[in-house]
């Protein structure tokens, strides 16, 4: 079994992370938007505290292209 070393296993980390980031966002807002929209359907003055529960996830998205970017840099420097 081959193992992917230097520039190229580092690239593939930096993708995985910003896809596993971006699939994690999306099974939780996924579940936070359906569940919001029935809650504003039924109390419209709770809309702002949802809206803020619906960007939270996207702080996971952001990790991930944090991540994937310090990835980068360190193959940058090699």
């Amino acid at each position: 079994m081959v193992l992917l070393e230097g520039p190229a296993g580092i690239a593939i980390g930096a993708g995985l992370a910003m896809a596993g980031a971006a699939l994690a966002t999306a099974w939780a807002q996924s579940a936070i938007g359906s569940s919001a929209m029935g809650t504003i359907a039924e109390r419209p003055d709770q809309a702002t505290k949802l809206i803020i529960w619906l960007a939270i996830p996207e702080t996971i998205v952001i990790l991930g292209f944090v991540i994937a970017l310090l990835l980068t840099f360190q193959v940058a420097a090699a």
